[in-house]
């Protein structure tokens, strides 16, 4: 089994994804972009940007994801989150340290020691945008899956002058902790942790502390009104899990209680996620597993094309 396979758990479980490339429009001063930016501190990250228009979409993806998670697709007829986005607007996607991309293809942004925190994904976010002109400038729209949610949230409250949208994509949330009986928050955090074989392969590979990451989120100003829209899988995590355990790339011993007790508590906690700014649309009935993005991406399309629309005629709802 691969790496990627390995790392990415049961968020995996969609099957083959197909990558396709991104439809970028060019010209002007906003060409396609790919390559690394020096974000100082002799650390340098890698982006990809296409497509022209504002405000800028960014696309933050999910733990241990690369940029190409956003030019994946299940279906090859289907197009891209990214190039669907790219036909209207400015947008860009960005490895962070440590992922590790469709084919076992490492990060090709500089290490760091690892564990992070969310904090840290923010600052590197936060230089990446503030040291590059391929992005444009903001205020941005970020569009964030899954463990990508808490960086876009944070992003949101630690700088609320440079965001002017949300489009959350099955976004982690910080409630899991308390809706989630202890034993199977303890469940959570292991199956998010790296085991010690993907360790040995890629000891810089990509691991969050995420009790001190929920605290951070807690503690976080309040996000401001924007327009956001939040997209949730409504497939049973259970038998993706089922699957994880029988193609090995999930540990065998997981507890047969912790799929169930995730299904319980996503509604609530993806609920939740929509009450963080009045007027937040929710598209619950999506026909997808975690992986919105890659299963339906014509969903996110429609989700970023809202908030882009909202943000250029001065709306605070999509």
């Amino acid at each position: 089994m691969s790496l990627w396979q390995r790392v990415s758990g049961w968020f995996s479980a969609v099957g083959v994804v197909v990558l396709v490339a991104a439809c970028g429009t060019g010209g002007g001063a906003s060409e396609d972009f790919a390559g690394t930016v020096d974000i100082g501190g002799g650390r340098n990250i890698y982006l990809e940007c296409a497509g022209t228009g504002t405000p800028t979409v960014v696309f933050v993806s999910g733990l241990r994801f690369g940029a190409d998670q956003w030019t994946a697709t299940a279906d090859p007829a289907s197009t891209s989150a990214f190039g669907g986005a790219a036909e209207f607007t400015r947008v860009c996607s960005y490895d962070r340290p440590g992922v590790v991309l469709s084919g076992d293809a490492l990060s090709r942004s500089d290490p760091v020691p690892q564990p992070i925190t969310t904090t840290d994904a923010v600052a590197d976010l936060q230089s990446l945008l503030g040291t590059t002109d391929e992005a444009g400038s903001g205020p941005y729209v970020l569009a964030a899956h899954s463990y990508g949610g808490q960086i876009a949230r944070l992003f949101a409250g630690t700088h609320p002058d440079e965001v002017a949208g949300l489009v959350l994509i099955d976004a982690q949330s910080e409630e899991l902790q308390t809706l989630l009986p202890p034993e199977q928050f303890q469940e959570f955090l292991r199956l998010n942790t790296p085991q010690q074989d993907s360790l040995d392969e890629y000891p810089d590979l990509e691991r969050v502390d995420f009790e001190r990451s929920f605290d951070e989120i807690r503690a976080a100003e309040p996000i401001r009104p924007m327009p956001l829209v939040v997209l949730s899988a409504d497939r049973s995590v259970a038998p993706q899990i089922a699957e994880g355990i029988a193609n090995g790339s999930l540990p065998a011993d997981i507890d047969p209680g912790y799929g169930p007790a995730l299904d319980d508590v996503q509604p609530k906690a993806q609920e939740d996620l929509a009450q963080l700014v009045p007027g937040a649309t929710h598209v619950a009935n999506t026909n997808s597993g975690h992986n919105i993005n890659i299963e339906q991406p014509q969903l996110v399309i429609a989700g970023v094309r809202d908030v882009v629309d909202a943000v250029r005629d001065g709306r605070t709802e999509p």
